[in-house]
């Protein structure tokens, strides 16, 4: 089997599974969104989900309302996010940018959000997809893993991967397949749940290594959702 023919039955499948994926974070507009996903370092986005009401119905919802709050109280909110101080005085720093540069709005320029403070590629990639529909492929840890091991990418780097993964798919798939690699790797290849043979994909694309035929085995998460 082709990298190309690999990248088709991957796509097919995930699709299969994952037609209408989800945003994970919750948010009402890029400004709450752009927020969220900067919550989401090194954080689990169930947690950022129960943070940002929270945030949002104590200082607003509007770069306004933030660029103006001192940065200790805002890391008295999101402190249990993690990495606290910096996303605190990150989100009190972007907001007054946005207010100075962009007339407080937050620009569907990638790399105008790039320059935001605490806003990286993978940050603005998200923001540009799921706020703005611009074909973008944001790519984690866990999407660069998953790509290594379906021979993908050779994993060297998270930069590399991104590259490898947007020649391999049409933009027109990119906003969808990229939720779709990460509710897939939640519920089937998970960072120390799957070595590279074990759930459906991997022993698919590995069968010198795995066992024929192996059967789906979806995590606890996965029977949930199918139950919902």
């Amino acid at each position: 089997m082709t990298i190309k023919q690999r990248a088709q039955w991957v796509l097919q499948t995930l699709q299969g599974l994952y037609p209408d994926p989800p945003v994970p974070l919750d948010h009402s507009d890029p400004f709450t969104l752009l927020i969220a996903v900067l919550l989401s370092a090194q954080c689990t986005d169930e947690r950022v989900n129960r943070i940002t009401p929270i945030l949002f119905s104590r200082f607003g919802t509007r770069p306004e309302d933030f660029a103006s709050q001192p940065v200790e109280a805002v890391l008295e909110v999101v402190k249990p996010c993690g990495l606290g101080p910096q996303k605190a005085r990150a989100i009190v720093g972007l907001s007054r940018l946005l207010m100075d540069d962009h007339g407080g709005r937050v620009p569907a320029d990638l790399e105008a959000l790039e320059r935001l403070p605490g806003v990286g590629h993978k940050t603005a990639q998200v923001v540009m997809a799921q706020s703005f529909g611009v074909p973008s492929f944001p790519v984690d840890t866990h999407i660069h893993r998953l790509a290594a091991r379906w021979r993908l990418s050779n994993g060297k780097s998270v930069e590399r991967t991104e590259r490898d993964l947007k020649r391999l798919f049409a933009p027109e798939t990119w906003n969808a397949l990229h939720l779709q690699i990460i509710f897939y790797g939640r519920e089937y290849c998970t960072a120390r749940g799957c070595d590279g043979r074990t759930c459906p994909i991997c022993s698919h694309l590995n069968p010198p290594r795995s066992a024929k035929g192996r059967a789906f085995a979806p995590s606890p998460e996965a029977k949930m959702r199918k139950r919902a």
